[in-house]
């Protein structure tokens, strides 16, 4: 493959790889509000609230579970919340059966104790959103918050994307899951499953080398690895470096060949390093390759 022209190659890159289901985990956010939906809605009742910190009181009193569900209300997952003020600090924990322990919500009663509450949804703003009926629906706004808070976990399937996308192919290519091509495999499993010597790749054993994908054909072992960069960092020249290094040693071990499967506008902040890799390894290949069928004619 040293015909290749890395100008072209890389002009091929792609700005994104995100899938419809990227954006937003409806399911994971449907499920999260649901487990506290029926707390959410006994809140409703505090919405335009003319003597809301009574009938805050009296909804903890009927229902201490609902403490649970505040939380969510500050877009916070945890159910301890530490705050202070010029009255000092306090944390507060919104597990109903911890509340004996909390030494700054000690009063001589619950009702003591529920005040401490109402201090907490006053300071935090809760009070006004649901007094001044800022909105109209407490499970609506939850929902939307959850919206807000799955977006944080975008970073992490964004990970898996190029990983997916490269299984795809694989499959599409004839290999069979855990038949002929294998995820997340260490290079000691290799050496066990198909006695090839793996030393090169460990440091004599001192490394343990995880590769994304094993592919298994009748004459060679293939150790694949993803990932795309739709943003630039000096990550992406150290990642070039490494695995044109991993490259060459791979290069000494008989019967296995080094894969690397990479993607992503990112790449032309650190085209001079990728072009050095490029240069040195046969089996670099871009997300253009693999539409254009090149698993098929690599693992052969």
């Amino acid at each position: 493959m040293r015909d290749r022209n890395f100008d072209e190659w890389i002009d091929k890159f792609r700005t994104s790889i995100a899938s419809y289901e990227y954006y937003v985990d409806f399911k994971k956010v449907y499920s999260n509000v649901d487990k506290v939906k029926v707390e959410l809605n006994i809140f409703n009742s505090l919405i335009g609230s003319k003597n809301i910190r009574e009938d805050f009181v009296n909804i903890l009193n009927k229902y201490p579970d609902t403490l649970k569900a505040i939380p969510l209300l500050l877009a916070k997952r945890e159910d301890e919340i530490y705050c202070q003020d010029k009255n000092g600090g306090c944390l507060y924990k919104f597990n109903y059966s911890d509340l004996s322990e909390q030494c700054c919500l000690a009063g001589n009663n619950k009702l003591e104790r529920y005040e401490k509450y109402c201090y907490f949804m006053e300071k935090t703003g809760l009070f006004d959103l649901l007094e001044n009926h800022l909105i109209h629906n407490i499970v609506d706004y939850v929902m939307g918050v959850e919206v807000g808070l799955d977006s944080n976990g975008r970073k992490n399937r964004g990970g898996h994307l190029m990983e997916d996308l490269v299984e795809r192919y694989i499959q599409e290519a004839g290999f069979v899951k855990d038949v002929d091509y294998f995820k997340e495999m260490y290079a000691k499993n290799i050496e066990e499953k198909w006695n090839i010597d793996m030393s090169a790749l460990s440091n004599q054993g001192k490394t343990a080398k995880r590769f994304d994908f094993v592919i298994k054909t009748e004459n060679m072992v293939y150790g694949i690895e993803t990932n795309f960069y739709s943003s630039g960092g000096s990550k992406l020249n150290e990642t070039a470096r490494s695995y044109k290094m991993l490259s060459k040693e791979a290069d000494t071990i008989e019967g296995f060949t080094f894969v690397w499967f990479t993607d992503g506008m990112g790449w032309k902040s650190a085209r001079g390093n990728l072009r050095e890799t490029f240069d040195v390894m046969d089996t670099i290949y871009s997300i253009n390759d693999m539409e254009n069928g090149i698993m098929r004619k690599l693992f052969v």
